[in-house]
């Protein structure tokens, strides 16, 4: 009995929290219940933790869009690759592809599409943002070409008058030391466990670490500049050796100060220099109407499939109802907790699993109804139906599994589709065959078990 009652109380929490999941991310309350009035909003849940170095995180669910059914900005740049060995180009072109993502990342932009297009020996890479109206903006940040160099004091630069170089030795910072950009693996925001004062935290590769810890020998109690081009960044005084490849810059940092430094230096240099060959604003394929009137289309057609589910099979109609809507709410919150990015073929896949998870429990049905016209007990025939409908629902599911793969083609094959919106449609359609095989699997068969089997 115990057990019964912890079961029931598992699955009332479990569906609560799917639902709270999918719900908007605002909904008012207000109203008036005697002498009490309420006037507040519940929402999707928002979470908030700090790792160990005390930086904050936020996750937030809920539903993200395209560019077609939000809007943003697109851009096409050109790698010029004439002064790499051929041997060099696929991995600097990764490398770039991989440094601009990083830098769109920082700039605060909710999953943007970033791909590299390929025709012959010309490399292009197509940059695509979701709400970014601001396109100069984005421009000078994704195409900046600046060298990130670390520099040591040196001979004072001659072009620089002697009465504004006595002001600071920062003017001395001359001397390169050959640690770059390059080197950097990653700048972070980090807190101090004593204080929560903001600093930045700088890492480095192997080759990285090995340059830093010689500087930093060669420089204790002397500035260290970190310059963007000719721009100074930051020239923090080096208090001890760093042999571990991890520094932190500590001064006066507000929050947003630090994070500036950080996406500064993270920014870093671009292996080629690329140039810009397509800009333009994407307003939404589909205005909010349409939109509107899709979502009626499809709550419609639901609604309508629901009930000749019911009318047809009856009791066993109304379990796979039941089902169907468990699985419409898991695949959901999954596109709001990952999260997927929803364009209009992503909708499409996620439409057609929906389909699939349908299909699904006709199979199921029609194989309990055989089994039951041979006569055989309720129990019986939902344990045997049950197994011969799974095998070929896996099978099917399978081989959509694998289509969804090629469309996905998450290696990056040039004789696969290599396109955003392709892709976009064949993760949503995996993602709905997943969960309607563990919805198969597991809760329509639990379902079927509970409620079915007893007459």
């Amino acid at each position: 009995m115990i057990f019964r009652i912890v079961k029931i109380v598992m699955v009332a929490l479990a569906l609560g929290g799917l639902i709270w999941i999918n719900l908007p991310s605002r909904i008012p309350l207000q109203f008036t219940l005697g002498d009490i009035a309420v006037d507040t909003s519940i929402g999707s849940p928002v979470l908030s933790w700090q790792d160990g170095s005390g930086q904050q995180f936020t996750k937030k669910f809920e539903t993200k869009f395209g560019l077609d059914l939000q809007g943003g900005s697109h851009f096409v740049f050109e790698a010029d690759t004439s002064k790499l060995n051929a041997s060099d180009v696929e991995d600097a072109i990764s490398s770039t592809r991989n440094i601009i993502e990083r830098r769109v990342n920082l700039f605060g932009v909710a999953e943007p599409s970033i791909q590299v297009l390929r025709s012959g020996q010309t490399y292009r890479i197509s940059v695509d943002l979701p709400g970014v109206k601001d396109h100069q903006e984005a421009i000078n940040l994704i195409g900046q070409t600046a060298q990130l160099v670390f520099k040591e004091e040196g001979e004072l630069d001659p072009s620089i008058p002697i009465s504004i170089a006595t002001q600071s030795a920062i003017f001395r910072l001359t001397k390169d030391t050959g640690l770059t950009g390059k080197d950097v693996r990653k700048a972070q925001v980090t807190f101090n466990s004593e204080n929560a004062e903001p600093s930045v935290q700088l890492s480095f590769n192997d080759e990285g670490a090995s340059k830093f810890a010689d500087i930093t020998k060669r420089n204790v109690g002397k500035l260290v500049g970190i310059f963007l081009d000719a721009d100074l960044l930051t020239a923090p005084v080096v208090q001890t050796e760093i042999l571990d490849g991890t520094a932190i810059i500590t001064g006066q940092f507000t929050v947003e100060s630090a994070k500036s430094l950080a996406v500064s230096i993270n920014s870093g240099a671009l292996p080629v220099p690329i140039q810009l060959v397509q800009s333009e604003t994407v307003g939404p394929s589909l205005g909010a109407r349409d939109v509107s009137l899709s979502l009626f289309a499809g709550v419609v057609g639901l609604v309508c499939v629901i009930l000749f589910m019911i009318i047809y099979y009856g009791r066993l109609g109304l379990i796979a109802s039941v089902g169907l809507l468990l699985y419409g709410l898991i695949t959901h919150g999954l596109f709001r907790a990952i999260p997927v990015v929803l364009t209009l073929p992503g909708i499409a896949g996620f439409i057609l699993s929906i389909g699939m998870a349908v299909d699904s429990n006709i199979l199921i049905f029609e194989r309990i109804k055989e089994e039951l016209r041979l006569g055989k007990p309720h129990q019986t025939a939902v344990r045997i139906g049950f197994g011969k409908a799974m095998d070929a629902i896996k099978d099917a599911n399978v081989t959509t599994l694998i289509v969804a793969f090629i469309l996905f083609n998450p290696l990056n094959w040039e004789f696969l589709p290599q396109f955003g919106l392709v892709k976009g449609f064949a993760l949503t359609l995996a993602i709905g065959v997943i969960t309607s095989l563990f919805t198969g699997v597991f809760i329509t068969r639990r379902l079927l078990k509970v409620f079915y089997t007893r007459s």
